[in-house]
């Protein structure tokens, strides 16, 4: 399938007229029954763009749609809590616990993020007592939670064994087989309130990054997002699709697949400065002992990349701009520059040689 960049859309932002870049659908149910055809479409949607929409508005997913309503209904509450209630344990591991807006970089020059986010990790919400604020830990609460990560858990799985199929894996090579429910992972369910902000705000958005896990299974019924499709010349938003959520391949599945799928590069930038925007992101990670080779060529662990990356990530942009591109755009292109062969290495992060900061990140 080749890649489309043509632009049938624009929307007006910040005095510009801004692409809005349209994605196959991919059905849900066709996908659950691996449906030959649904099967090669969705492996070709990851190896030409890395993302597409996930039609769930059939009776198979339907549930899964209603239990994101619930969960919205829960990050209301939550965010419109006061901000000591929030964070109450601050951040517990990078991905369990609360961070306040402005703790990463912004998506413009000289800004910081303009949202707060909760994450609540699968291995986490299994636990007897989830390490969890108060003001999310009612009975109800939990159950809200357990039931959007467990049905979002389904469907990135139903997704990847379709991709396994696609590929023709067998046996321990199927990328399930690295993705088992009873394995440490960092695998998390994150929400994020987008709070109103002009261009010219020192706290919006959310910077240009690809994602950490396999896969990334987002709702959202705003706009906001926008990707920047392989040989793209600039980010374009993607509509809101009603009965859908978006997929996106991140670093993980692409190492894991060798390299042959597309990791996509994305951002945040609240169309309509005026509204507070929400979103409900699962991100699947492969196990912690999962051993790929990375964009640098290294042969590492999951648990490692996501250390290192999410260290990256979160320091300021002056540490960030001594970080190589593998890093946060894991070793994708921007615009129609090709993809460089790493040589292995053995060498530590090029992020950690150059500041000589501690290379990982204590995960609980």
């Amino acid at each position: 399938m080749a890649i489309s960049t043509e632009v049938p859309q624009t929307v007006e932002w910040n005095g510009k007229k801004i692409p809005v870049y349209d994605m196959e659908t991919i059905d849900f149910g066709r996908l659950l029954s691996q449906e030959p055809a649904e099967v090669e479409r969705v492996l070709r949607c990851c190896q030409a763009e890395g993302y597409f929409y996930l039609d769930m508005a059939g009776i198979d997913g339907r549930r899964l749609l209603e239990d994101q309503q619930e969960t919205l209904k829960l990050m209301y509450e939550f965010f419109a809590s006061p901000l000591e209630a929030k964070n109450e344990f601050g951040l517990i591991s990078p991905h369990l616990g609360y961070e306040p807006i402005g703790s990463r970089t912004g998506v413009l020059e000289n800004t910081k993020d303009g949202y707060e986010m909760v994450k609540v990790s699968r291995d986490e919400i299994q636990r007897l007592d989830p390490h969890l604020p108060q003001v999310m830990k009612k009975k109800t609460d939990l159950k809200t939670l357990e039931n959007a990560i467990a049905g979002c858990n389904i469907v990135t799985k139903t997704i990847l064994s379709a991709l396994s199929t696609g590929m023709g894996l067998t046996g321990a090579a199927r990328f399930e087989n690295s993705h088992r429910n009873d394995r440490p992972s960092t695998s998390t369910l994150a929400m994020m309130h987008y709070i109103p902000s002009e261009p010219t705000d020192k706290n919006i958005g959310h910077q240009k990054h690809t994602d950490i896990s396999s896969l990334t299974l987002l709702f959202s019924e705003q706009w906001g997002l926008q990707v920047r499709p392989p040989g793209a010349k600039e980010f374009g938003f993607v509509a809101p699709k009603e009965g859908c959520a978006v997929v996106n391949v991140g670093d993980s599945l692409r190492f894991a697949s060798g390299h042959t799928m597309q990791s996509c590069i994305h951002r945040v930038i609240p169309l309509d400065p005026t509204e507070h925007r929400y979103s409900i992101a699962y991100f699947l990670r492969a196990e912690d002992e999962t051993m790929f080779t990375d964009s640098e060529g290294r042969y590492i662990t999951a648990g490692q990349w996501h250390d290192e990356k999410f260290f990256a990530f979160t320091s300021p942009p002056e540490v960030q701009a001594l970080a190589p591109s593998s890093m946060i755009l894991g070793g994708m292109k921007e615009g129609d520059e090709a993809a460089e062969a790493a040589a292995p290495k053995s060498a530590p992060s090029p992020i950690v040689a150059a500041t000589g900061l501690k290379e990982t990140v204590q995960v609980y």
